[in-house]
């Protein structure tokens, strides 16, 4: 008589995880939180690989996403082409930031451009983040002065969206973007930075500052991934509906008059 095997059910075990706040401080995070949604989004992944450059073209090959582990420090860079509507822009963000505030920008760049001109410091403000204005440069500090964002511009032309974090140890991240980056992504970074949410993180991936404020939860591993794969559906369902839409036909030529001689 033959031994069955049975599959050995082996349930999950918790394990330890931490909301972070405030949430400029929580550290990088798994950066699939990012290129899935993109992967899940349309963008083409050009075979990134473990420990190698990542690169994303946009559907329409107008945007480049890229992140390289092997740069000092390693980080983020957003680069737009020019369009008959939109200069050349380029964009860059260290690899601390956490990747749920990176995912504002690039979850943006997944979306039709509203119409109207967005106010960036709007979120700031709403969540008591200090604003000043010095020498034409506008500035605005966190509530607890951890982190700064500021419109910097010396002449016409040359103007740049600067922000960075910093703790007891000294700066953690800084993002730069540059002077024709479109609003609504400078926006959608804002956004992010100032939701008051906490970020969750392992425990062995908390950085180790006074600056942060901590509280310990217990997670299923199911729990965590099941974050990730709502989100990726979300972005699929998205990217389908669009696909199905019918696009507007471009306008036909008007037929014009024959011109005969008398």
């Amino acid at each position: 008589m033959k031994r069955q095997k049975w599959a050995t059910w082996s349930p999950e075990t918790p394990e330890q995880h931490y909301f972070v706040r405030p949430r400029h401080l929580a550290g990088g995070g798994n950066l699939a939180y990012i290129t899935e949604h993109l992967r899940a989004s349309g963008w083409k992944d050009h075979a990134s690989r473990a420990g190698t450059p990542i690169v994303f073209d946009s559907p329409d090959h107008s945007v480049r996403l890229g992140y390289d582990p092997s740069t000092t420090p390693p980080g983020w860079t957003i680069s737009g082409k020019a369009t008959p509507d939109q200069p050349a822009w380029h964009a860059t963000l260290s690899s601390r930031i956490p990747v749920e505030i990176v995912a504002g920008v690039t979850h943006a760049l997944t979306q039709p451009r509203r119409a109207h001109a967005p106010n960036v410091w709007a979120p700031l403000r709403e969540q008591n983040w200090r604003t000043d204005n010095r020498d034409g440069h506008h500035t605005a500090t966190s509530p607890d002065g951890t982190a700064t964002i500021r419109f910097h511009q010396e002449e016409p032309g040359t103007a740049i969206w600067w922000a960075t974090a910093h703790t007891e140890h000294g700066k953690q991240w800084e993002a730069v973007f540059s002077h024709h980056t479109p609003m609504h992504l400078v926006a959608a970074f804002t956004t992010a930075l100032a939701d008051p949410e906490p970020l969750l993180r392992p425990r062995d991936h908390v950085p180790a500052t006074q600056k942060i404020h901590t509280t310990s939860v217990s997670a299923l591993p199911s729990q965590i991934t099941a974050r990730l794969r709502e989100r990726i559906t979300s972005a699929r369902a998205t990217t389908w509906a669009h696909a199905r839409t019918p696009q507007p036909a471009a306008p036909r030529p008007h037929p014009q008059p024959a011109h005969t001689s008398r």
